[in-house]
């Protein structure tokens, strides 16, 4: 029933959403939504690169209508597999369950989106608003990078391809992921692997915010929706690898850039009010 419509799924989002939030700080997740808003009202900074990070989320969900006013024919699908063989069916034969595909599919669908909007409530939370200014500037890193590939690179997911022998376990649980899911996610939007870079940024967001708990539940998130990305035939070895790389990028820089972007006077508040985070 979960995986009959995107509405199903919104709801699942939403209440693994509250669930995060409440794991990774063992509060009332409900506070972070006030946080949320008000924070949108008083500073112009937060809602300034949140709109630019919902611009850009917007701009990736037009990339195939785009691509198919470029018309281009480029499929770079066969190289890919000349590159690395079997290796996604090898992986998927070795640990097909019928126990594993739900929890897979689980993390793939609604896990994955849910952590993002999470870390933001997590860091709202604790008045960590270097952390929730680095999530927005590092999606947005990532999104603006991998949105060309998928234009002017593009490849096809593993089981569509033939020669690579790879099954679509999806449809093992959500039988309607070609319906509901598919316009969220084309078909030859492959490299990078955003799943990948995503989880991989929050990840190291999330261990490096001073978080432990939440370092964790990124950490074992993150190693799981890597593992269901090959498990369920979506993406190449060398999606992940790029994906990877991507979002040590994106996390890196968008700390880096959420730093430089306070002004020494709120530093200088923050260290004689002696509060633990930094300020916008």
């Amino acid at each position: 029933m979960l995986y009959q419509s995107m509405l199903s799924i919104s709801i699942a989002s939403g209440i693994t959403i509250l669930l995060l939030i409440w794991l990774g700080t063992l509060r009332n997740p409900l506070k972070a939504a006030y946080l949320f808003i008000k924070e949108l009202l008083v500073s112009r900074k937060f809602l300034l690169f949140f709109a630019i990070m919902v611009g850009i989320l917007l701009v990736n969900s037009y990339e195939l209508q785009v691509e198919k006013m470029l018309d281009l024919h480029y499929d770079f699908t066969p190289w890919v597999f000349g590159l690395e063989g079997h290796f996604v069916k090898n992986l998927q034969d070795f640990f097909h369950s019928s126990y594993i595909t739900p929890v897979s599919v689980f993390f793939y669908v609604v896990v994955f989106q849910s952590l993002l909007v999470a870390s933001i409530g997590v860091y709202i939370s604790e008045q960590n608003k270097v952390f929730v200014l680095a999530t927005c500037i590092a999606i947005i890193i990532n999104y603006t990078i991998a949105i060309p590939f998928y234009l002017f690179f593009p490849v096809n997911e593993v089981w569509s391809y033939p020669p690579s022998g790879v099954s679509f376990l999806m449809l093992d649980v959500f039988s309607n992921f070609e319906k509901e899911y598919r316009p969220l996610s084309g078909l030859d939007n492959c490299f990078p692997s955003l799943h990948t870079s995503i989880s991989v940024t929050l990840m190291v967001l999330g261990l490096r915010s001073g978080n432990r708990r939440f370092g964790i539940i990124t950490t074992i998130s993150a190693i799981i929706i890597i593992f269901s990305i090959f498990y369920l035939g979506i993406h190449w070895l060398t999606d992940m690898v790029a994906g990877t790389i991507l979002g040590l990028l994106a996390s890196n820089l968008g700390i880096l850039f959420a730093k430089l972007s306070l002004k020494e006077k709120d530093r200088y508040m923050i260290r004689q009010s002696g509060r633990m985070y930094d300020s916008f």
